[in-house]
């Protein structure tokens, strides 16, 4: 298995479709950020909540790293919400989150492609 790390730098970063990127515990542990990317474990909190109620983000909005996005959709794995030229596309595994930043010209469907992919790994490997 490839360090927490990596799964930031190589997958998702270095992907092209993702420009800023953490992994974090459920318990609001960071496993692994990108440069700059500091969510904090309020943050988390309030987005693992939003999985399992989408109201609450809808009425306050998602934050992450001090910026709140609008929230737009999302269900009990995904969560999605745009600021300006900035989306933001989350994925909640069995003991984490991925949480990932992407910004025009980068396409919705191309950065929820790649954290998806990374999220059914990390599920897949008992995460």
């Amino acid at each position: 298995m490839s360090s927490w790390q990596d799964y930031v730098d190589k997958h998702l970063i270095a992907s092209r479709c993702v420009t800023k990127a953490a992994i974090l515990g459920h318990d609001g542990t960071v496993w692994a950020t990108s440069d700059g990317f500091n969510v904090t474990k309020e943050e988390l909190s309030r987005l693992i909540a939003g999985f399992e109620n989408q109201n609450v983000l809808a009425a306050s909005g998602v934050t992450l790293a001090g910026s709140r996005y609008i929230y737009l959709s999302g269900t009990d794995k995904v969560i999605r919400a745009k600021l300006g030229k900035v989306g933001a596309h989350c994925v909640k595994t069995q003991q984490a989150v991925v949480v990932s930043l992407y910004e025009d010209p980068i396409q919705p469907q191309q950065a929820a492609s790649v954290v998806e992919k990374l999220g059914d790994h990390l599920v897949a490997h008992g995460y």
